[in-house]
């Protein structure tokens, strides 16, 4: 079972996690108080429900990057723009298989910073191969991939993957995408503010011009893993219209984070 109030270090000083992502005080982010609406009683469990990973990390406490109000804005706009049940409170699960099997989509955010071990990697493969789905987010440039590329060899070391192309019916799957879109941090978003422009055309950071999009199929040919290079969903989720400057949630976030995300999500939980 998954820890009633999750605790952890941060910066020297001790920061709590508690059921409710609502209460959450702490780091830079403070939960948003979004309302609590009522699932279906004929299916009560049958929500989809927003699971981020709790991993090891070689430094700092990247798995909660953006945390709260990436997952409280994100499950609240598709709460809001589709028919989906969701279940308006998001979880942290561990890399456990009793906690993993409960939850179908998984989001993991800055994956360049994990540090697991071969029996952790191994839940997580068979997560995915007996169903389950990992969105692995908010990484970018070439440097951060070649630190990642080691931990992805060691959760699926015989399986490689596909680069999506523009037609992939993941970008078609709700909101139709015209082109694999680019979703820029806020603090790219920061520095072109203080450069003033607003041509958004690269990432301050190296080799992170293109948005890549790296999918890994099981046998069968389903989608078990979606990573998101050089791009960073939760930060456009993260920053909702009172919480960030408006031109970037009109251009970045209503335009590219949200429909993207809906557009995974359908996906992942229809093929």
């Amino acid at each position: 079972m998954a820890p009633e109030i999750r605790r952890g270090v941060y910066k020297g000083r001790e920061v709590q996690f508690p059921q409710d992502a609502r209460q959450f005080r702490g780091l830079r982010h403070y939960g948003r108080n979004l309302p609590v609406w009522k699932v279906s009683d004929e299916l009560p469990k049958d929500v989809f429900t927003f699971a981020r990973l709790c991993y090891p990390f070689r430094r700092g406490l990247r798995w909660t990057a953006g945390y709260t109000e990436t997952e409280l804005n994100f499950f609240w706009r598709l709460h809001q723009l589709t028919s989906v049940q969701v279940n308006p409170f998001p979880v942290i699960i561990d890399i456990d298989a009793g906690q993993l099997r409960h939850h179908p989509f998984l989001y993991v955010s800055e994956p360049s910073n994990m540090d697991i071990s071969d029996e952790q990697a191994r839940v997580l493969r068979e997560y995915m191969l007996k169903g389950g789905f990992i969105l692995m987010d908010d990484f970018l440039g070439g440097k951060e991939w070649k630190v990642f590329a080691p931990t992805f060899k060691k959760i699926l070391p015989d399986r490689g993957f596909t680069e999506l192309k523009p037609d992939h019916p993941a970008f078609y799957s709700v909101f139709d995408l015209s082109q694999p879109p680019q979703v820029h941090s806020n603090v790219y978003w920061e520095e072109m503010r203080r450069q003033g422009r607003t041509n958004m055309h690269n990432e301050i950071r190296p080799d992170a011009a293109q948005p890549i999009f790296r999918a890994v199929h099981d046998d069968r040919g389903r989608m078990v893993m979606l990573i998101c290079l050089n791009n960073d969903l939760g930060d456009g989720w993260e920053q909702e219209q009172e919480q960030s400057d408006p031109w970037y949630f009109s251009n970045v976030s209503e335009k590219h984070a949200y429909p993207l995300g809906i557009n995974i999500v359908f996906y992942a939980l229809t093929h």
